[in-house]
């Protein structure tokens, strides 16, 4: 039976330097796309919030953002800055489990690429160097919306497409 009100949620975060994108290949072991080549990103845990100090009466703010900058830097040692949204992406697992992932962009700050042992390659790729690459399918839909965003030939992010 589906379960409609348990999701995991979940951030990716599209690193930008001079210009690339940082892709990464995920380990063959992982459950979900094993092999294929992503962005860094991972599950929201109850301790990416809970462990801090609300910032309203009930309420924790940058929740997303935080697990994006925990993520990129557990994943590629990697800091980063100016984090932006970029697009939603809603899925079923393999184990069954509805998936929600907002997809955010951000400037790397500093730090030398060190994968965790879920990353086994990575790459800094431009649009047309990221077609090498045997991508989960929708990412390199992203990396465009991104460039286009970038290169001032879009407007604002949020309406993913496939092209």
């Amino acid at each position: 039976m589906e379960n409609s009100k348990i999701h995991y949620v979940s951030a990716t975060g599209i690193v930008v330097k001079d210009g690339k994108f940082l892709i990464a290949k995920r380990a063959d072991w992982e459950k979900a796309f094993p092999g294929k080549w992503t962005v860094p990103g991972g599950k929201l845990e109850s301790k990416d919030f809970t462990g801090r100090e609300k910032d309203a009466q009930e309420l924790w703010y940058n929740v997303i953002e935080g697990l994006v900058e925990r993520e990129i830097m557990e994943e590629t040692g990697l800091e980063i800055e100016n984090q932006k949204y970029l697009t939603s992406i809603a899925y079923i697992r393999p184990d069954g489990m509805p998936c929600l992932i907002i997809s955010i962009f951000a400037d790397w700050k500093k730090g030398e690429v060190k994968l965790c042992n879920a990353l086994t390659e990575h790459a800094w790729v431009n649009l047309e160097d990221a077609k090498a690459y045997d991508l989960i399918d929708g990412i390199y839909d992203e990396l465009r919306m991104l460039d286009e965003l970038l290169e001032g030939k879009r407007e604002n992010a949020g309406k993913w497409e496939k092209k």
